[in-house]
Parts: C-alpha cells; structure tokens; sequence
C-alpha cells in the first residue's frame, strides 16, 4: 500500500508543474521585461490623443489599461504601462518589429491588414465623414474643391472610391497626421478634411473654437474599430477578448464611452448599441 502511495505521490509530483499554465509570445514578453508597451496616436481624439499634460487619454487608451491590469493578473506580477507614439503609417510595422505590444487608436479592423496583423474584438463603430471651416459653406458640393486626409488609411480608399461614384472631380491631398490635415484647413491650404466622423467632432471640440467648424452628418463609410495586436499570439489575444466582452456584458464600457462621448453624442448610435449586445461574449 505504501509503495502504492509512494508511486502516486511521484507521479503528482512529476506532473504539478506540468499543469501551470506557461506564458509565451507577448505575455512572456512583458513578463520579462516587467511592461507592455502601448502604441498610440497623438492626436485622433476622443479615441486617442495628448492632454494638456502631454499624457495620452481617450476611449481607447482605457480599453488599453484595463488590458493591462489584466495582463498583470494574468502573469501574476505588477507591470508597468509604457506608451509609445507611432503614426498611421507606421503603427502596425511598430507591432511587427516589436516595439509595441498592443495598438490603440482609431483602428479600422480589415482582412488586408489582418494578413499583417490580429485583432481584437471590435471595440467602437463609426464612418468617414467631411469637417470644413463653417464659414466656407460648401458641405455637400466638392467639385474643384480640395480634400485632406491621412495617408495609410481606410477613410483615403474610401473617399477615392467616393468620388469616382459621384463623379466628383474633387483634388484629394493625402497628409500625415490629421494634425497636419487640421493645420491646412485652418489655414485655407485645403478646402475640407476627410476623417472618421467620431474623430472629426473630437477635433473640433478640443480644437478651442468648436463654432469654427461644420461636419457632415451622413457617412460615407463604414469602420468598425479594433485594438491591433501581433499575429498567431492567442494568448495575448484572449487576455484582451475577455477584458472587452466583461466590459460590454458589465455594462462598464457605457461610463468609458461616456467619458469621452458624451459630451457630443448623449445618444449613443443603434450601430453602437448593436456592438455591445453582439460582443457581450459569454465566459
């Protein structure tokens, strides 16, 4: 009996540690380096932007330290938040070359961009739209005029395809930033700026003169948004996927989107509503 017993504790023995879960790819990675680097844009609010401190704030930089909260339970240790800033031109390369672990902004999740990268579970909905200078008054009527927008983007191919449909001859100015885009407009160097239209009213607003400007109520595109992270990495994935549907089935994300929302749409979008009943994913 005693061997018996003897034989059974060197097999538990054996296969205890065998049962620990064992991190790898991004969570391996911040376990190590005791952080998880988090790629933002500086200027796409109220998704993602800089305060007057200089600290990057917004909708989806809270998605992001909720994440990774939950990635220190998830590695059982403290980590702390670094955040790195890359552009649309060069934020899923900074998830490639791992100089950011998770992207967060005003991402639009695509099957071309998923042969580069994963994502998450989507995370807000909305579309591109116009923002002019108010004064200028030429909202619905584009021809001869010239459109700014972000090179790299969905809201660029959409536009283009826009403008061939409606046969509008319309110059389009592809920029950097829609900082850079803001700057024309203000300037007179461009006639209207094409952005995500949640993106836009967030420009306006924290632009200082809201007044100054008019943005188009209708879409023109639909961009369901995303938090980006490295390829074949389901673990890191899953941490992510499970804080965004707690969020959605808790109820939570409705004080996040008002915090950075409600200020300009009190009336959450039926599109919005839709998301969270469709993501309140079951654990």
């Amino acid at each position: 009996m005693r061997s018996i017993l003897a034989s059974f504790l060197v097999v538990t023995c054996l296969v205890a540690p065998l049962s620990a879960k064992e991190l790898t790819g991004t969570l391996q990675q911040i376990q190590k380096s005791g952080k998880i680097k988090v790629g933002y844009r500086s200027f796409e609010p109220p998704l993602s932007f800089l305060n007057k401190n200089n600290t990057p704030v917004g909708y989806s930089i809270d998605l992001c330290q909720e994440i990774a909260f939950a990635v220190g339970e998830e590695i059982g240790a403290g980590i702390s938040v670094e955040y790195v800033p890359v552009t649309a031109v060069d934020r899923f390369d900074a998830l490639t070359e791992n100089r950011i672990d998770i992207l967060c902004g005003a991402t639009t999740k695509t099957l071309s961009r998923a042969e580069k990268v994963d994502f998450t579970e989507l995370t807000f909905v909305t579309g591109g739209s116009f923002m002019s200078l108010k004064k200028t008054k030429i909202m619905n009527n584009f021809e001869g005029k010239k459109i700014g927008v972000a090179k790299g983007t969905t809201t660029a191919e959409s536009l283009k395809t826009l403008l061939k449909e409606a046969r509008t001859k319309a110059e389009i100015v592809l920029m950097e930033s829609a900082e850079d885009i803001l700057e024309a407009l203000n300037k007179g160097e461009i006639d209207a700026m094409a952005a995500d239209q949640v993106v836009l009213i967030g420009l306006a607003l924290t632009s200082g003169n809201p007044g100054n400007y008019s943005v188009l109520p209708d879409l023109f595109s639909y961009e369901p948004f995303a938090l980006a992270v490295r390829r074949n990495d389901a673990d890191f994935r899953l941490v992510a996927d499970r804080v965004i549907a707690e969020l959605y089935r808790t109820g939570k994300i409705m004080d996040i989107y008002d915090r950075w929302f409600g200020v300009f749409a009190k009336q959450r979008s039926t599109a919005f509503e839709a998301l969270i009943q469709l993501g309140a994913i079951p654990e």
